[in-house]
């Protein structure tokens, strides 16, 4: 399943470009699948989509609460929409409409959002969303799901398009390493375990996934042993995975490109404070806005490298009983 050892030997695809390819795949699998995109179509890639099949392709302009409520609409009449935006505009301008047209009623909307995170670089805060996993999350019936790379994301699609349901998809703006090749398959509500371990336990979505690799591999030449776990289902949790690693590890630190109020690192410390409590760090973003600068810098700024997580390792060891 695992292509590589560490995102060294990744030769990198965005995930939104593996967005735009596997769609155009799908729609010519399934005629009742119809895409919907707020007047940014080339920068998400649906416009690949759109090429192929302008019949059922719609840009609704920057209009993003329409965009959600048409969705829908095409949703009950029987098709499969996929509506897409960056995650800011996907998430943060149509959100009652996402409630009460989309969940409440578990219309089968998937809503793809690109550019999330802090690695959409000189856009700057306006663009990149770091809360939209905590606002898709506290929606009852809405699944969340962060893929780790472009193979992942492929087959993340294909099993949303063939779900049934609201679903929120977070994808990114730059190439990310590969890590897993073909074989590899999504289980909604499931963690994939990469690495074995027992003094902690890394649990990582997107981009953060490559960087926990690399982590393990500095950590692993100190003599420390840690698992890493790529959580791309951050919604529903995988509450059994979550609980092993802790009776295992007895230490767990997350890592996500988002806040740590009310992500990934939300959703784990949820889950061990009611089933079995450890030491949990969080490596995100500390309740801060971005700014706009090269991704490499905002990753070391905003404290989301290798260096910051294997950090975070050893200080989330040093907590234990």
């Amino acid at each position: 399943m695992i292509l590589m050892a560490g995102p060294s030997k990744g030769t990198g695809i965005a995930t939104r470009d593996a967005y735009g390819e596997v769609l155009a795949e799908l729609g010519s699998e399934n005629p009742d699948i119809v895409v919907l995109d707020a007047d940014l179509s080339t920068s998400t890639k649906t416009a690949v989509f759109g090429k192929k099949f302008p019949d059922r392709f719609f840009d609704m302009g920057i209009a993003e609460q329409n965009m959600i409520g048409v969705a829908a609409g095409m949703s009950f009449a029987g098709k499969i929409p996929f509506a897409s935006s960056f995650a800011m505009f996907a998430t943060g301008r149509p959100w009652e409409q996402v409630r009460n047209i989309v969940c409440h009623n578990q219309a089968n909307v998937k809503i793809v959002a690109t550019h999330a995170g802090i690695t959409v670089g000189e856009d700057g805060a306006s663009h990149q969303a770091l809360e939209d996993i905590a606002i898709m999350r506290a929606i009852p019936k809405m699944r969340v799901i962060h893929p780790a790379d472009g193979p992942s994301t492929k087959k993340i699609i294909r099993a949303v398009a063939s779900d049934v349901g609201p679903v929120y998809v977070r994808l990114s703006r730059p190439k990310f390493p590969v890590i897993y090749d073909d074989s590899y398959e999504f289980k909604m509500g499931k963690g994939t375990v990469l690495l074995d371990g027992k003094d902690c336990a890394i649990i990582a979505v997107g981009y953060e996934v490559a960087e926990a690799l690399k982590a393990a591999e500095t950590l692993k030449a100190e003599g420390i042993d840690v698992a890493v776990i790529d959580m791309a289902c951050i919604k529903p949790l995988d509450d059994a995975r979550v609980e092993s690693m802790a009776r295992k590890c007895g230490a767990i630190v997350t890592a996500e490109e988002h806040n740590i109020l009310g992500g990934l690192g939300g959703a784990v410390a949820e889950c061990t404070g009611s089933k079995y409590p450890v030491p949990v760090v969080r490596v995100g973003t500390k309740d801060t806005f971005g700014e706009s600068g090269d991704i490499p810098s905002l990753l070391e700024k905003y404290g989301l490298t290798s260096r910051h997580i294997a950090e975070a390792v050893k200080a989330a060891i040093k907590m234990k009983k």
